[in-house]
C-alpha cells in the first residue's frame, strides 16, 4: 500500500474540514471504502485508492482553493515563513500560527508517520546537532524531542539542570545562548521563568524550539494534543469545529492548556468548559483572548455538570512546584477524573487526554489510572504523537520538509507489533 495514500486522503479531508462520512459522499464511495485506503499498511483489509479516485479529489481541492477568496494573504509562501518569531524560524507561541499553518504542520506529521512508526528511516537531518537544553525536570519533552531529531537522522547533546550548567556560575541566558549557538545546529530550551526561553531566541538565529517556560507556554504538547484530537476525532467522524472541549484541573499555571484553548481558538464555533478549583482558574488574560472569536466558554467547579456532553476531556497535574499562596482544598477526592465518573457523565466517544506527567500517589487525585483498559483514554496514543509532530517541527524550521518523503527507506530492524504490553486491544484505533 502506498503510503503516501494515507497522507494524501487524511489531508483531503482536514483540508475540505469533512468527516470521513461527508468526504465519502463527496468523492462517491462508500464509507466502508474509504475507510480500506485509510488503514495501516500491514492491516490485511487495506487496500489501494484507485487512481480515479485520487484524480478526482485532487480536481475537488483545486475547485475549493480556486473558489477561496483570492485576495492576496499572509498565508501564502513555505510554511517555515509563516511561523516565525521576530523574523526568524523559531518557535515560541503558538501565537505564531494560523488555522492553515497548523494544517500545513499536520501534513508534514503526517507524511513523517511511517518513521515515527518505526517502518521507514529518514537522513535528511544527517550531521546536525540538537543541543536540549532543560533548567526543569522533564523526561518525555526532553526524551521526545530528542529521538525525534534522532529519527531523522541528527544526533542529540543533553544537558538537565541549573547545577551543571555555566548559569550556576553566573552566566547570562545571552551568554549561554550565544555560546551554545556555536555548538549546535538547534536548540530546545525549557526553563522555569515565564519569557526566558525567549531571551535565548532572541542571542542567536539559530532554530530554538520552547519546551516550556515556567507557566507560559508549552507550544509543541499543544500542538500534539491538536493533533490527537483530529487524528481521533477522523477515526470518529468528528470535526474539530463546533467541539465541546473540557479542560479539567490547574488552569492557572498549566502551561499546556494555556498554549491549547489558543490553538483551539483558531476553529469555529468551539464550546470550552473550563473546570477548576477558585484559586487555580484559568488566566483572564487568556480569556479574553479566546473570548474574541466568539467561542462559548464556560467556568465552573463541579465536574460532573462541567464534562456532561464532553468531546474531549482534557486533565492537567495541579502544578505544585508553581504555587506560592494557593491552597490544594480545591483537590478533593471528588475532582479526580475516575472510571466510574466517566461511565457517568461521558460518553462511548468521550476523548479523555493528559499531557502527562500524571500523578498516580495515592491523595494526589489526578487522572486515575483505572482507566487505563479504557478505549477513551487516549494519553499513550497522545503521546506517540510527540514524535511525528516534533519530527514536522525540526523538518520545518530547518527546511527540509520537502525531502523527507523522497528520504524514506525501509527499517532494517523489526520493530515490536505492539509498543506497549496492553497496546493490543486498542490496535488499529487510530
Amino acid at each position: 500500500m502506498d503510503l503516501q495514500q494515507q497522507t494524501f486522503l487524511r489531508d483531503a479531508m482536514r483540508r475540505l474540514n469533512m468527516t470521513r462520512d461527508a468526504f465519502a459522499t463527496r468523492i462517491g464511495v462508500s464509507r466502508r471504502a474509504l475507510d480500506t485506503w485509510l488503514l495501516p499498511e500491514d492491516s490485511q483489509e487495506s487496500r489501494q485508492m484507485p487512481e480515479i479516485v485520487q484524480r478526482f479529489t485532487a480536481e475537488i481541492l483545486s475547485t475549493a482553493e480556486l473558489s477561496a477568496d483570492s485576495t492576496p494573504s499572509v498565508h501564502t509562501g513555505a510554511l517555515r515563513d509563516r511561523m516565525l518569531f521576530e523574523g526568524r524560524p523559531q518557535l515560541l507561541s503558538v501565537d505564531q500560527f494560523t488555522r492553515e499553518s497548523v494544517e500545513g504542520l499536520f501534513r508534514v506529521a503526517d507524511v513523517v508517520q511511517p518513521i515515527a512508526r518505526r517502518q521507514k528511516v529518514s537522513r535528511v537531518l544527517e550531521g546536525a546537532v540538537l543541543g536540549n537544553l532543560f533548567f526543569e525536570a522533564s523526561t518525555r519533552t526532553r526524551v521526545s524531542f530528542g529521538a525525534a531529531f534522532c529519527r531523522l537522522g541528527g544526533s542529540v547533546c543533553d544537558t538537565t539542570g541549573f547545577t551543571f550548567s555555566s548559569m550556576a556560575k553566573g552566566e547570562s541566558i545571552y551568554d549561554t545562548s550565544r555560546v551554545m549557538a556555536g555548538y549546535v545546529d538547534a536548540m530546545v530550551v525549557r526553563h522555569p521563568e515565564q519569557g526566558s526561553v525567549a531571551e535565548f531566541a532572541r542571542a542567536t538565529n539559530i532554530p530554538v524550539i520552547n519546551g516550556g517556560d515556567g507557566p507560559g507556554e508549552h507550544p509543541s504538547q499543544a500542538l500534539l494534543d491538536l493533533y490527537t484530537i483530529q487524528k481521533e476525532f477522523a477515526r470518529l467522524g468528528k470535526i474539530v469545529d463546533g467541539a465541546h472541549i473540557a479542560l479539567v484541573g490547574d488552569l492557572k499555571y498549566g502551561r499546556t492548556v494555556h498554549s491549547l484553548v489558543k490553538l483551539l481558538a483558531l476553529y469555529r464555533g468551539l464550546k470550552l468548559t473550563l473546570i477548576a478549583p477558585t484559586a487555580l482558574e484559568m488566566p483572564s488574560y487568556i480569556i479574553e483572548q479566546i473570548s474574541r472569536n466568539g467561542h462559548v466558554i464556560e467556568q465552573t467547579e463541579s465536574l460532573t455538570e462541567g464534562l456532561k456532553g464532553a468531546d474531549v476531556v482534557y486533565a492537567t497535574r495541579i502544578q505544585k512546584e508553581r504555587f506560592v499562596n494557593e491552597s490544594f482544598e480545591g483537590y478533593k477526592p471528588d475532582f479526580q477524573i475516575n472510571q466510574a465518573l466517566v461511565e457517568t457523565v461521558c460518553g462511548p466517544d468521550t476523548l479523555v487526554m493528559h499531557p502527562l506527567p500524571r500523578d498516580s500517589r495515592e491523595g494526589a487525585n489526578d487522572l486515575s489510572t483505572d482507566l487505563n483498559q479504557d478505549s477513551r483514554l487516549a494519553i499513550f496514543r497522545q503521546t506517540d504523537n510527540g514524535i511525528p509532530v516534533r519530527m514536522a517541527i525540526f523538518a520545518v524550521l530547518l527546511g527540509v520538509e520537502n525531502q523527507l518523503q523522497h528520504s524514506m527507506r525501509d527499517a532494517s530492524w523489526r520493530p515490536p507489533a505492539y509498543v506497549g504490553v496492553d497496546d493490543a486491544p486498542f490496535h488499529g484505533i487510530d
